[in-house]
């Protein structure tokens, strides 16, 4: 579920649309939640869909930490990638606000943490765009991306949370946790797909 305030527009025929805010969002502000309305498709549902299915759900969905592909019921499926986002997934499963998002502003992401299968060539043309969002990029740059989201997470309590109350309370426990002691913290590394080679499978 994607934070009330936004709106779905269109950008441009080669964009498509994309998620932008209609009201101030402050930084730690949960902008999206997986509630119990997503759809979860494992991998052998995925390849039991016709391929027309199966393009749109792999246009429109992302790999979680158990190889599921969710896809949301909301034009939360909208929010674009950007190098410089302003939001990111955390290790919670959520994902948040890393600065302050202003109305009008473009709700953009980072698709590294997506579990991608194959390269996605981007086109913003930017000095801080990497050009190539890269299956590996989860390994490169999780670091830098759990600096930033233990910055924004110490400020969750400060902001207003309409999505908290779709978060499950196991993980409002860990957050808390997080917030009391800051050696619990859990790494949006703890969403990284470790697939296991099909030759492992059968030898097991």
């Amino acid at each position: 579920m994607i934070h009330p305030s936004t709106e779905l527009r269109h950008i441009s025929d080669a964009i498509g649309y994309g998620v932008f805010a209609t009201a101030f969002i402050p930084e730690g502000t949960i902008v999206y939640v997986k509630d119990s309305l997503e759809l979860s498709f494992s991998e052998t549902e995925f390849s039991q869909q016709i391929p027309e299915m199966r393009e749109i759900i792999d246009k429109y969905s992302y790999i979680d930490e158990n190889g599921n592909r969710i896809l949301s019921w909301d034009f939360g499926k909208y929010v674009n990638h950007c190098c410089n986002c302003n939001t990111m997934s955390t290790g919670y499963g959520f994902e948040i606000a890393i600065r302050d998002i202003h109305p009008g502003e473009e709700i953009t992401d980072e698709y590294g943490i997506f579990n991608l299968e194959s390269e996605m060539y981007l086109s913003c043309n930017k000095g801080i765009c990497r050009g190539i969002v890269k299956p590996d990029d989860f390994d490169i740059y999780y670091q830098k991306w759990d600096k930033l989201l233990k910055k924004s997470l110490q400020k969750i309590l400060d902001v207003n949370q309409p999505l908290m109350v779709f978060i499950d309370k196991e993980t409002q426990k860990q957050l808390h946790s997080y917030l009391n002691d800051p050696s619990t913290y859990k790494s949006v590394y703890s969403l990284r797909y470790k697939k296991v080679p099909a030759a492992n499978i059968a030898a097991n």
